[in-house]
C-alpha cells in the first residue's frame, strides 16, 4: 500500500449512537498526513465520542454511503495502528498506578497496559526507544519517578513520550491542558510545537482556544455532533462562528500566533 496518496484519516457520513442519541450523524472529516489542525467544541458536543471512534473504542452504525479510513485501509488491526496514529489523553494517566514510573509509563505503550507487569516481556530494544522518547520530551529524569510524585505537567510529558514510542506520523491530543497550571500549559503548547515543526502530524481536540498553537493551519469547529465550520484558522476563529459554536456572544483577540476567547 502506498500511503502518500492517502489521508492519514477520512471519515464519511459517519453516525455514532450512543444509548439511545445519535451523538454524530452524517459527521464526515478527512486529515491528510501531516496535516496540523484543531478540532475545536464546547463540551458535549461530541468531541469525545468522535475521538472514541478513530481509536476504535466506538463504531459507527453500518449504513450504505458510511465508512472510516485511515492510510486508505477500512480495516486494521488496533496495534498496528500506534505507528500511524499516537493518542495523548488524560484519561491514561487516571488508568497508571501511583507506584509506576515514568519509563514503565511509557513502556506500557507497547502492552495497552496501564504499566509493565510480570507477563511482559521488555527487550532492550524497547528500553532504549523509550529512554529516547523520554530525552525528546526532555524528561528522561522522570525515567525512575514514580507517577504519584509527578506534577500534571511532567506526567502530560511522559504520556506525550508513551505516544511518541510507536514513531507515529501523527498524534492525536485530547483536551491536552486540562487540570494544567500556567506554567504547564505553556511547556505543553512549546512540546507540541517542537513536535510540529518535526514534521510529525498534529491533531488538536479541545474546547479551549489558546491550545490551537500557532502551527496548527486549519480549524473544524464542531456543534452538537456536526461541523460547522472547517478551514484555514484565520477565516474559522472569527466572533461569528464562535459564538454560534460556543452559544453566547464572543470576542477574539490574537497574540504571537494565539487565539484568545472571551
Amino acid at each position: 500500500m502506498s500511503s502518500a496518496r492517502h489521508a492519514l484519516l477520512e471519515l464519511r457520513n459517519v453516525q455514532v449512537v450512543r444509548g439511545t442519541k445519535a451523538v454524530l450523524n452524517g459527521f464526515s472529516l478527512r486529515i491528510e498526513s501531516g496535516e496540523h489542525l484543531a478540532i475545536l467544541g464546547p463540551n458535549g458536543c461530541g468531541k469525545s465520542t468522535l475521538i472514541k471512534t478513530i481509536t476504535r473504542e466506538l463504531y459507527p452504525v453500518a449504513r450504505p454511503g458510511s465508512k472510516i479510513t485511515i492510510l486508505g485501509e477500512e480495516f486494521w488491526n488496533v496495534f498496528e495502528l500506534r505507528s500511524f496514529l499516537g493518542i495523548v489523553s488524560n484519561d491514561l494517566m487516571s488508568w497508571c498506578t501511583g507506584d509506576a514510573v515514568g519509563r514503565d509509563v511509557v513502556l506500557s505503550g507497547f502492552f495497552s497496559s496501564n504499566d509493565v507487569y510480570p507477563n511482559h516481556l521488555v527487550t532492550a530494544e524497547q528500553i532504549e526507544r523509550a529512554d529516547a522518547a523520554l530525552e525528546q520530551l526532555q524528561v528522561l529524569h522522570l525515567a525512575e519517578r514514580p507517577v504519584g510524585e509527578m506534577s500534571s505537567g511532567e506526567a502530560r510529558r511522559v504520556l506525550i513520550a508513551r505516544a511518541l514510542v510507536h514513531q507515529p506520523r501523527a498524534l492525536l491530543f485530547d483536551e491536552p491542558s486540562n487540570s494544567l497550571d500556567l506554567f504547564a500549559k505553556h511547556a505543553l503548547r512549546e512540546t507540541m510545537r517542537h513536535l510540529a515543526q518535526s514534521g510529525i502530524g498534529i491533531v488538536l481536540v479541545t474546547h479551549d482556544l489558546s491550545d490551537v498553537i500557532p502551527e496548527i493551519e486549519r480549524v473544524v469547529l464542531m456543534s452538537k455532533g456536526r461541523i460547522v465550520a472547517d478551514g484555514r484558522k484565520e477565516e474559522t476563529l472569527q466572533p461569528a462562528p464562535l459564538s454560534e459554536v460556543f452559544g453566547l456572544p464572543v470576542e477574539v483577540a490574537r497574540r504571537d500566533g494565539y487565539y484568545y476567547l472571551w
